[in-house]
C-alpha cells in the first residue's frame, strides 16, 4: 500500500470518527440542555413566567441585536455586560440585603464575616437547588427570588427603555434609549434573562455543578472552578507537549523533501485565459469596498467603547447604534473574506482545464449579483430588526437572528446556501474533464473538490435551529458554522489552493503537494472537528463536551509550531528566481499568514482554550484579541494574498507600484499588531485579573471598564486602527487603479 493510499484511509478515519463523536455529543446536548418549563411558578402555584414568554423573550433579545449587545453565557459583544453574570450578581446582592435587613436590620456589607457566611449559605441553598419538576414541567421559585425578579425586571426596563436614571449607564454600555419600545416586550425579555441565569446557577440533577458548569464565576452563589476544569486543562497541556514532540520528530525524520529546479520563466505566462476568468475582477472590486466598509464599522464600534452614545459628539446611536455597527463589522468580515476565496476558486477551476464549460460566464455573473443582493439585503434587514421595525417572525426571517457571526435573517441564510451550491457547481464543471483524464493532479483536485463541497454543505448547519430553539441547542449548531465552516473547511480549502498555486508556478511537485495537503488536513482535522467543543464548555452542555473539547482543541495548536518553517520556505521561494519577484507580494502575504497563524491562532488562541483559562476569560477582551489576530491575521491576510495572486495573473504585464505595495503590507500588519498589543491584550489581562479576584460580573462592569486608565487603554487602540485603516485604503486604491488602468 503506497503512502498516498494510507493517507486517504487516515483522512477517512479521522473524518468519520470525529463526526461520529461530535454527533453523539449533539444528541446528548438535545437530551440534557437546560429545560425550558411550561411555567415558572411560586410556592403557592402562582404563575411568574410562561414558556411562551421565555421563548418570546429570547426572540425579543435577538431582535434588538442579541449577542451583539452584551452576551449570554459569555458569547457575544464586550461593551455591555454579560446579562446572565449581571443578573446573577444583582439577584444575589438583592436577596442577601433582604436577608440582612430581616435578620439584622442592616445591609449585607455591614455584617460580620460570620454573619455573611451564614447568609451566603442560605442564598446558595435557595439558588442552587434544582426545583424543575419534569412531571409538571414547571420550575418553582421562592418568595425571595420572586421579589428579586420583580426588582430586576424594573431595573432592566429602566435600562433598555428611557428611565433618565440610567442615562450614564446606557452611555457606558452603548445602549440607545428605547432599545425596547414596549413594556410588555421588556417583561418577556426579563423572563428570558431569568431563565438563562437560572441555568447558570441551578445544579444539574444528581450533580453539584450547574447547567453551565458553574459559569459565570461568582463566589456569592457558589459558582467556583471545579476539579474537571483543572483536570482537563492539565490533560490538554500534556497532550499538546507530547504531540508537538511527535510532530517535530516526524518532520525531522521526513527530511527536507525533494528538490525541484525552479522554472526559468513564469509557467503561468503560457496559461490560457478563459472568458470567465476575466469576469472575476469585479469580485475583487467589491471585496476591496467591503474591506473598507468593514474597517469603518470597526472604527465606529471601537469608539462606542469610549463614547457610548455617539461618535465625536455626533449622536450616531440614534440611527446607527452599536448593535448595528458591530453586526455589520463581524458579518462583513465573513462576507469579504469568503468572496475573495470563492473568487479565487472560480479563477483556478477553469485555469486547470484551460476552458470554460457552457454557461460558465453566465454563472459567474449571476453568482456575483446574488452575492451583492445577499450582502445588501441582509444588512438592511439587520438594521430594521435592531431598530424594532419588524415583528418577531419577520425579524427571524429577514432581520437579525441575534447570533454572533450568523446574524443574518433565515431568508438570507437560505439564499446564501443556494449561492454556495451554485458556486460549487461552477467549481465542479470545469474540473470533471481533468479528473476523467486521471492526470497526476487527480488526488489534489479531489481534495480541492472535497473542500469546496464541505464549504457549501456545512453552511447548512446554520439552518438546524428554529426561531425558538433552546439556546444550548442553537449554540451547538452555531459553532458548526463558526468553527467548522469558517475555521475548519475554509482552512482545508486554503491549504489546497496554496498548494495548487505553487504547483502551477512550478515551485512544488504535484505528488509532494498532494501528500502534504492530505497530511496537513489529517493533522488539522484531528483537532479541528472535535475542537469545536471548546466553544461549548459553558453553554448548557454535559461534562463530556469539556473533556473532548479540551483534549482536541489543544491538538489544533500542534501544526502551528512548525509554521516558522513554512514561512521561511515561502520567503526563500520569493527570492528563488527573477520572474518569481512578480509574485513577491502575494507570497509575502502567505508569510504574514504563517506569522498570524502562530501568534493569533496559536499563542492568543491557546491562552483562552484550556477550560480553567476560559472559565475566567470567556467574554473578555482576550476573545477579540484572538478573533482579530486569527480572523483577519490568518483568513483576511490570506484573502488579500489570494486576491493579489489572481490580480497578478490577470494583469501579468502591468507594473505594480512597489512603494504602495510595501506600504499596504506593513501598514496592515503593523496596525493589526499595534491594535492587539497596545489595547486588546492589556485590557484583556486587566479584565482577567478582575474576573479571577471578583467574578465575571465585575470584569464586564462599568465600574471597571470606565476607570480612567482603562479608558486610556481603549483609546490607545486608535493608534493601530489608524495605521491599519490607511493600509486598507491603500489596498482599495491599488485594486481600483490596476483594474481601470489603461493597458500599456
Amino acid at each position: 500500500m503506497n503512502r498516498e493510499r494510507k493517507l486517504w484511509i487516515g483522512f477517512a478515519l479521522v473524518m468519520g470518527i470525529s463526526f461520529a463523536i461530535l454527533g453523539y455529543f449533539g444528541y446528548e446536548i438535545y437530551q440534557q440542555a437546560p429545560p425550558v418549563p411550561s411555567e415558572i411558578i411560586s410556592v403557592d402555584q402562582k404563575t411568574i413566567f410562561t414558556e411562551a414568554e421565555i421563548k418570546d423573550g429570547q426572540n425579543i433579545w435577538q431582535s434588538m441585536g442579541g449577542q451583539e449587545v452584551g452576551s449570554i453565557w459569555g458569547h457575544g459583544a464586550y461593551v455591555a455586560p454579560d446579562w446572565t453574570a449581571d443578573w446573577l450578581h444583582r439577584e444575589a446582592v438583592f436577596i442577601l440585603n433582604s436577608y440582612a435587613k430581616k435578620d439584622f436590620n442592616s445591609k449585607f456589607e455591614a455584617l460580620t464575616e460570620e454573619q455573611k457566611a451564614g447568609l451566603k449559605i442560605r442564598l446558595q441553598q435557595d439558588l442552587r437547588k434544582n426545583t424543575f419538576n419534569a412531571a409538571s414541567n414547571t420550575i418553582t421559585v421562592s418568595k425571595d427570588r420572586i421579589a428579586a425578579i420583580a426588582y430586576l425586571s424594573e431595573y432592566y426596563k429602566g435600562l433598555f427603555m428611557d428611565d433618565p436614571k440610567f442615562d450614564q449607564l446606557r452611555h457606558d454600555y452603548a445602549i440607545p434609549k428605547m432599545s425596547i419600545k414596549d413594556p410588555e416586550k421588556m417583561r418577556k425579555m426579563s423572563a428570558f434573562f431569568f431563565w438563562a441565569t437560572w441555568a447558570t446557577v441551578t445544579e444539574r440533577p444528581g450533580s453539584k455543578i450547574s447547567y453551565t458548569h458553574n459559569w459565570p464565576s461568582d463566589e456569592l452563589v457558589g459558582n467556583v472552578a471545579t476539579s474537571n476544569l483543572l483536570i482537563w486543562s492539565g490533560v490538554s497541556i500534556i497532550l499538546l507537549i507530547f504531540c508537538i514532540g511527535a510532530l517535530i520528530f516526524y518532520h525531522v525524520k521526513s527530511g527536507e523533501g525533494e528538490h525541484l529546479e525552479t522554472p526559468v520563466a513564469d509557467p503561468l505566462l503560457k496559461q490560457g485565459m478563459t472568458p470567465s476568468m476575466f469576469r472575476i475582477k469585479k469580485y475583487f472590486l467589491v471585496v476591496s469596498l467591503l474591506i473598507v466598509l468593514q474597517v469603518i464599522m470597526g472604527v465606529i464600534t471601537a469608539h462606542y467603547g469610549v463614547e457610548g452614545n455617539g461618535f465625536y459628539g455626533i449622536p450616531l446611536d440614534e440611527w446607527l447604534p452599536y448593535a448595528v455597527t458591530r453586526t455589520w463589522h463581524t458579518q462583513l468580515a465573513i462576507f469579504w473574506i469568503a468572496t475573495a476565496w470563492l473568487a479565487t476558486g472560480l479563477y483556478i477551476a477553469p485555469a486547470v482545464s484551460g476552458k470554460d464549460p457552457k454557461f460558465q460566464v453566465f454563472g459567474v455573473n449571476f453568482l456575483f449579483v446574488a452575492l451583492l443582493i445577499i450582502v445588501l439585503g441582509s444588512m438592511a434587514g439587520q438594521w430594521m430588526g435592531v431598530m424594532q421595525k419588524l415583528n418577531l417572525i419577520h425579524n427571524f426571517w429577514f432581520g437579525h437572528q441575534g447570533y454572533e457571526y450568523v446574524d443574518l435573517g433565515r431568508f438570507w441564510q437560505v439564499f446564501l446556501l443556494i449561492g454556495l451550491f451554485l458556486w460549487l457547481t461552477l467549481m465542479v464543471r470545469p474540473l470533471l474533464p481533468v479528473l476523467r483524464k486521471k492526470t497526476e493532479e487527480k488526488n489534489l483536485i479531489i481534495m480541492f473538490l472535497i473542500s469546496c463541497t464541505a464549504i457549501a454543505l456545512f453552511y447548512a448547519a446554520g439552518l438546524m435551529w428554529g426561531r425558538q430553539t433552546n439556546l444550548a441547542i442553537a449554540e451547538y449548531w452555531r459553532w458548526w458554522v463558526v468553527h467548522l465552516w469558517v475555521e475548519g473547511f475554509f482552512e482545508v480549502f486554503a491549504t489546497v489552493v496554496i498548494a495548487f498555486l505553487f504547483v502551477r508556478l512550478g515551485l512544488l511537485k504535484t505528488k509532494t503537494a498532494t501528500l502534504n495537503v492530505i497530511f496537513s488536513t489529517i493533522i488539522f482535522m484531528s483537532g479541528g472537528i472535535l475542537g469545536t467543543c471548546h466553544h461549548l464548555y459553558f453553554s448548557g452542555t454535559p461534562v463530556g463536551v469539556m473533556a473532548f473539547g479540551a483534549t482536541f482543541s489543544a491538538l489544533e495548536i500542534v501544526p502551528l509550531v512548525l509554521i516558522g518553517y513554512e514561512a521561511y520556505h515561502n520567503y526563500r521561494l520569493s527570492k528563488s528566481t527573477e520572474w518569481i519577484r512578480d509574485y513577491k507580494w502575494p507570497i509575502y502575504y502567505m508569510i504574514a499568514v504563517a506569522f498570524w497563524n502562530f501568534l493569533g491562532a496559536g499563542v492568543f488562541g491557546f491562552i483562552i482554550n484550556p477550560p480553567i483559562a476560559l472559565y475566567y476569560v470567556q467574554g473578555l477582551n482576550t476573545t477579540p484579541l484572538h478573533g482579530h489576530t486569527a480572523l483577519f491575521g490568518v483568513y483576511g491576510m490570506l484573502g488579500i494574498g489570494l486576491m493579489l495572486f489572481v490580480l497578478r495573473s490577470l494583469y501579468r504585464h502591468e507594473l505594480w507600484n512597489e512603494t504602495l505595495m510595501k506600504f499596504i503590507f506593513w501598514a496592515t500588519n503593523i496596525g493589526l499588531l499595534a491594535m492587539a498589543l497596545l489595547s486588546l491584550l492589556p485590557v484583556g489581562i486587566w479584565q482577567a485579573i478582575a474576573s479571577i479576584e471578583h467574578g465575571m460580573w465585575y470584569a464586564r462592569s462599568s465600574e471597571l471598564m470606565q476607570q480612567p486608565a482603562m479608558v486610556t487603554l481603549k483609546w490607545l487602540r486608535a493608534i493601530g486602527d489608524t495605521i491599519f485603516g490607511f493600509g486598507i485604503l491603500g489596498l482599495c486604491y491599488f485594486v481600483f487603479e490596476i483594474s481601470f488602468r489603461k493597458k500599456r
